[in-house]
């Protein structure tokens, strides 16, 4: 894709409801040392916009729900957006994507439905006649309330009611050369259902796996029996040249009594596998030539959303820039170290230079003393 780095595979998603979180400008640094070089936003606030000007990290912006109907009526109305949100901040701010709407199709609300695909063509309207189409690309995640079944993989198909709404979606996406996102939960599946699904299977741990007999293939991970499942709704519906993306996956470290597996030590296991299998660049069994790419859901714990406690617990890293658990990134402090505020952090970066510069001046005065 002429959109996005054609070598990367791990991306994070940075949510921000929540009332305790750094400046963005300090996101930006904790990103820089995680070498984490491509998020997703679920809005285009001008400030984060602005953080990341000259980063170097890629950005998708999302078009929220709450706007579909109006850009969904008149193509002014979505040039104007993208005038504002999108072309206002290039090229500094590497914007990749937009992300119009999130888990529309399957959801409870039936007017979005009939207004996200008018909106998507409102939207990429804007981005051709901009010259911007080359560099931002134009799609929508969906979750998997928009499948029938996926059990096994080869069987899965986008259900019926579905289906009217979403195969003009996939013509528009296939004919302006998007991928598909899919927001791929093995947390939900297990949660939802664990007296059934083995948690190992789920977390890329030692297991049987299952046995796909129509494709003849074996799976030792759910997450990789997700994507494939969506490859094969895909291709059921006629468009099996279609890239996926996961636009989000994760694993909650709490939750409420009657969610399972939210716990601590599975979200480390989950995640640190999962970068581990993102980090290796391979696709999938039925895309072995594809590699995996993946938005991990998501960089902080959101302490303001409403819903399930698992809901505000997907955090990587905590608010003060250490990390939540260890998957392998250092974060800004230790662990296990008092919390620093970014402040603190800075400071203790003067002080260091400080020092520096104290060190030189005396070794200078005893150098001249001893000559």
């Amino acid at each position: 894709s002429t959109k996005h780095s054609v070598t990367w595979t791990y991306g994070i998603n940075y949510g921000r409801i929540a009332d305790n979180l750094p400046a963005p400008e300090s996101v930006v640094t904790l990103l820089k040392a995680a070498k984490v070089n491509h998020i997703r936003i679920y809005d285009a606030d001008h400030g984060v916009l602005t953080a990341f000007n000259g980063s170097g990290i890629e950005v998708i912006v999302g078009l929220p729900n709450g706007y579909l109907k109006e850009m969904s009526t008149g193509e002014d109305r979505a040039m104007n957006w993208v005038k504002e949100n999108v072309q206002a901040f290039l090229p500094g701010t590497q914007i990749r994507g937009i992300a119009v709407g999130n888990e529309i199709l399957g959801g409870s609300d039936m007017e979005l439905w009939e207004v996200l695909l008018p909106a998507a063509k409102n939207i990429y309207g804007a981005v051709y006649r901009l010259g911007l189409k080359e560099i931002v690309q134009v799609s929508s995640p969906h979750s998997e309330a928009v499948f029938a079944n996926s059990y096994p993989p080869s069987a899965c198909i986008f259900k019926p009611d579905v289906v009217p709404f979403m195969k003009p979606l996939l013509q528009l996406f296939s004919q302006i050369g998007s991928p598909f996102y899919i927001n791929a939960y093995p947390f939900l599946a297990y949660k939802n259902d664990p007296q059934h699904i083995d948690i190992n299977y789920a977390l890329f741990k030692d297991n049987r796996g299952i046995y796909d007999a129509k494709t003849k293939l074996h799976y030792d991970n759910m997450f990789e029996a997700q994507v494939d499942a969506a490859y094969s709704a895909l291709e059921k519906a006629g468009f099996n040249k279609m890239e996926i993306i996961v636009s989000e996956t994760g694993w909650a470290s709490r939750g409420d009594p009657d969610e399972a597996g939210a716990t601590v030590k599975n979200a480390r296991t989950y995640n640190r596998h999962l970068r581990k299998r993102l980090t290796k660049k391979k696709g999938t069994p039925l895309r072995p030539k594809i590699p995996i790419r993946a938005y991990v859901f998501a960089l902080f714990n959101e302490n303001s959303k409403p819903g399930p406690t698992s809901e505000r617990n997907f955090g990587l890293f905590k608010p003060d820039g250490s990390i939540a658990y260890d998957i392998g990134f250092t974060g800004l402090v230790p662990s296990s170290a008092p919390p620093l505020s970014f402040k603190d952090i800075a400071a203790q970066g003067w002080l260091r230079w400080s020092y520096s510069l104290l060190f030189m001046a005396c070794s200078v005065v005893l150098q001249q003393g001893l000559g």
